[in-house]
């Protein structure tokens, strides 16, 4: 039987930008960390893993961990998401709660290409790396120790090119961050339009953090 694969999201910032945390703010009626969960359970990751931080979110049918240390950055998010993932999962996709335009079919084009062979698989968007981002667990001791600071999974990436297998995802979604009031009215009128392709230049290279 082929190992699961878990579904890890970083929902531990502050939002000092927005003023609120990120996990409870809301986009056509639904708080992030909601949405970001439907984006993994949707996309076929089981179980789900959420980091939260500032803020405690009350997420049922989820796995919910506290980082005790998430004011340290991303890095400690990552490190806390992805031990508690169970031993049954041979590897884990990483989302971001602030990127609510990242469409399901991403993560199940990153989890079919893990099934095909892939061991560090991320989603591009127009050829470019984004997130989310799936790794397998034999790099998850790597991509922990070297996550320091916000710099989540970026240093193992830049580490091991080799290793990586981009997903083009432009087709599904895309992966614009909210990050202050502006992105948040953008996005708000982004959200329920389908196969949008505008409003890319604000969102992050693949990092797997920055919540």
């Amino acid at each position: 039987m082929e190992p699961y694969v878990a579904g890890v999201l970083l929902a531990a910032g502050a939002g000092s930008r927005l003023g609120q945390p990120k996990a409870t703010v809301e986009v056509r009626g639904e708080p992030l960390a909601r949405r970001g969960v439907a984006l993994l359970r949707d996309g076929g990751a089981q179980p789900i893993v959420v980091v939260t931080g500032a803020v405690a979110v009350d997420l049922p049918g989820v796995l919910v961990v506290h980082n005790p240390g998430w004011r340290s950055g991303m890095g400690s998010s990552l490190a806390a998401g992805l031990a508690m993932v169970p031993d049954s999962c041979g590897a884990a996709v990483i989302a971001l709660v602030d990127q609510p335009l990242v469409g399901p079919e991403a993560v199940r084009r990153l989890i079919a290409a893990y099934r095909a062979g892939g061991r560090v698989v991320v989603a591009a968007y127009d050829g470019r790396p984004r997130n989310p981002v799936l790794i397998a667990r034999e790099h998850w001791p790597e991509v922990t120790a070297l996550a320091v600071g916000d710099a989540g999974a970026r240093p193992f990436l830049r580490a091991h090119p080799a290793l990586v297998t981009p997903v083009e995802c432009g087709d599904t979604g895309s992966p614009d961050d909210v990050d202050t009031r502006a992105d948040l009215a953008r996005i708000e009128g982004l959200a329920g339009q389908r196969g949008s392709s505008t409003g890319r230049a604000g969102a992050r290279d693949a990092d797997t953090g920055g919540s």
